[in-house]
């Protein structure tokens, strides 16, 4: 008897919907066939022993199980109910009359019960699309998969749920998740906040800049000064997510298995903070069955490399590219899969070896070259996509002590808001663009024009502080982005000065 059910792949961060055929004929054997890893074809024995353990019975004859399209690979234990569900069916086990309108996803353990699978979400709203009446899925993906309106996901932990549903002995409550109560209910909560942060108003002040025009930063400074403390609450003024966002991010987290049971959505902005041993492919993301790496799912949020110059060079200029398109893509020879990575670099790094370059108190015991040497580490191609190179000096025992709360995130966030509500509007017929940091170099020509006055001082700093020829166009963004948060139509002196302030790095002699 040849019966059909239904089940998913996942590819980037989209589903195609896989019919999982299965046939009984006479004979003895067990057949997988339509370019099914072996994670599938060792689905036999899960199958069997899931089945002998909830008293259902494996057929003793020939098992035909075909997933199309045939010529699409499939990968993972995620199709062992669908298929599993295949085979009672054309055993007559199970009633057959409603399979065709449920999609169904879950991996087995030899007792019967169902293990999680990755990548829920994109399969749910490939299942309300292609009008389904219902996912029936593990009980651990349920409320990720519930965020999709109009269809209904029922959440199961054994496999004798599944066949009772359907034979009609009992009924599943569908998960309910209401999407917008969902989101508003922790979109600004963080667990760090800039109040916390004793002194560095400076570096506060760079953050700023960074977070309102989306771009890219690099602190520079001793160990212990606090580089790391505050990229970690640069999360806390960035704009909330929209809902949009929020659902695009949550697909990658979802295809990445990084969603825990209690969560849904992912509400508040990430931040990605990988160890400096990490590889090229953990970075940018792809393997034989291609993942998201840590770039992408720091979309729509931070990247955080701490000690940047210890990282391999390697893993460092792939990243070059997806700086620049904000999309990563990974081409294997029969497909190809694309990730979105737009997010936030920031970078920290010690400014020697030893830590203590330019340090006001310690001295440093680099020998000479050595810090030339250190930071060449880092390409220029690289660095030319960072615009704020910030210098993070040590706080002073007096601000330590001092019992004077700072600024609250949520206040400088407002501020933050308010520059990038400036900038939508300016941007509002191009769609892609959403911060200033992503002008391309003929729309810093047409936005970011300064006067007279303005011409000298920038062809003053060029000269004397020997700043690159890549430095201008990131001087006028950081310029527009200031004026910006200053509520100002043009760029005026002071705004330049204080983007100029923040390019160390090109400085002639700077590490000499």
């Amino acid at each position: 008897m040849l019966v059909k059910t239904f089940g998913s792949a996942v590819y980037g961060i989209e589903a195609i919907t896989i019919t999982v055929e299965v046939n009984i004929l006479a004979g003895t054997k067990y057949f997988v066939v339509g370019l099914a890893d072996t994670a599938i074809k060792e689905s036999y024995f899960r199958i069997e022993s899931a089945l002998k353990s909830c008293n259902f019975r494996m057929p003793r004859q020939q098992v035909v199980v075909n997933m199309a399209p045939a010529d699409i690979r499939k990968e993972g234990s995620a199709y062992d109910l669908t298929i599993a569900m295949g085979v009672l069916a054309a055993s007559g086990q199970v009633e057959n009359e409603n399979l065709e309108k449920y999609l169904i996803m879950g991996e087995l353990s030899l007792d019967g019960s169902l293990q999680p699978i990755k990548g829920a979400l994109p399969i749910a709203i490939q299942a309300r699309k292609e009008g389904y009446k219902g996912f029936i899925l593990p009980k651990q993906n349920a409320r990720e998969a519930a965020i999709v309106n109009d269809l209904a996901v029922y959440g199961v932990e054994n496999i004798k749920e599944v066949v009772a549903f359907f034979n009609g002995e009992t009924q599943l409550t569908a998960e309910v998740v209401n999407t917008r109560d969902e989101f508003f209910k922790s979109l600004t909560s963080y667990d760090s906040d800039f109040s916390e942060v004793r002194g560095q108003e400076n570096i506060k002040r760079a953050l700023e800049i960074a977070a309102a025009g989306g771009h890219n930063v690099i602190l520079i400074g001793p160990p212990g000064a606090g580089k790391t403390m505050l990229a970690r609450r640069l999360p806390s003024i960035l704009p909330p997510l929209s809902l949009y966002e929020s659902l695009e991010t949550t697909k990658i987290h979802s295809v990445a298995g990084k969603l825990s049971a209690a969560d849904a959505l992912v509400t508040t902005r990430p931040f990605r903070s990988p160890h400096h041993t990490i590889s090229d492919v953990a970075l940018v993301g792809g393997g034989s069955n291609p993942q998201p790496g840590e770039i992408s799912l720091a979309h729509n949020g931070v990247l955080f490399l701490d000690e940047l110059p210890e990282f391999k060079r390697s893993a460092l200029e792939v990243m070059r590219q997806p700086l620049e398109e904000r999309r990563v893509t990974i081409s294997r020879a029969k497909f190809t899969v694309d990730y979105p990575s737009s997010f936030m670099l920031v970078a920290s790094m010690n400014p020697c070896p030893c830590g203590y370059f330019n340090h006001p108190e310690k001295e440093c015991i680099c020998p000479p070259g050595t810090v030339q040497k250190y930071l060449s580490k880092i390409s220029g191609p690289l660095l030319d996509r960072i615009d704020l190179h910030v210098e993070v000096t040590p706080v002073n025992f007096n601000e330590l002590a001092s019992d004077r709360l700072a600024e609250k995130s949520e206040f400088i966030r407002e501020r933050v808001i308010k520059a990038r509500d400036i900038q939508a509007h300016r941007f509002g017929n191009k769609p892609d663009l959403h911060a200033n940091a992503q002008m391309s170099p003929q729309m810093v020509r047409d936005i970011c024009k300064i006067n007279t006055a303005g011409q000298t001082l920038l062809k003053k700093a060029m000269e004397k502080l020997g700043l690159s020829a890549r430095a201008y166009d990131r001087i006028l963004k950081v310029s527009r982005t200031i004026a910006d948060l200053a509520g100002a139509e043009e760029i005026q002196l002071e705004h330049l000065a204080e983007a100029i302030h923040f390019r160390s790095l090109d400085r002639e002699g700077w590490a000499r």
